[in-house]
């Protein structure tokens, strides 16, 4: 009788060691995960695009500025279409980092192109209403480039 009650309380210790110890994994397993996904994101080539033409038109912006002042349109575009850069990236850094194999340099170069498509958009927008020929193909551009993105992601 006392053998059985010693292997059960074995048992019941190891089974608890063992629940313990799968706990701690997990945690450990959760906090590692957030940042193992902003790097898996943010060392995509998508990514690196979007960075790249992101550092660019800030550069550009931080010239102009030095001689105009932010009423200046070409420094209003500048900001708008670094806006849509930041919106981009905050897009794709909402990816899980299992799904990063899809933020190729391919969807960096489409949500190039969508965001340039935005900026004429915007410009055209200053000169006609939303009922313009105009207004509306470029709207219809954006679109087909949402749509393609939005396949992929």
């Amino acid at each position: 009788m006392n053998y059985t009650k010693l292997l059960l309380l074995l048992t019941l210790i190891l089974s608890s060691s063992l629940l313990v110890n799968a706990q701690t994994k997990t945690k450990t397993a959760s906090v590692k995960t957030p940042t193992l996904t902003a790097q898996a994101v943010k060392s995509s080539p998508a990514f690196a695009e979007i960075l790249l033409r992101k550092t660019e038109l800030a550069a550009e912006l931080e010239n102009y500025l030095t001689d105009y002042t932010d009423e200046f349109p070409k420094v209003k575009e500048l900001r708008f279409e670094l806006d849509l850069l930041t919106k981009e990236m905050n897009r794709i850094l909402a990816v899980n980092a299992a799904d990063s194999t899809k933020l190729t340099l391919a969807l960096g170069k489409l949500m190039l192109r969508k965001i340039e498509l935005e900026r004429d958009v915007w410009n055209l927008r200053k000169q006609y209403n939303d009922e313009h020929p105009d207004v509306k193909q470029a709207k219809r551009k954006v679109e087909v480039f949402e749509a393609a993105i939005r396949e992929i992601l």
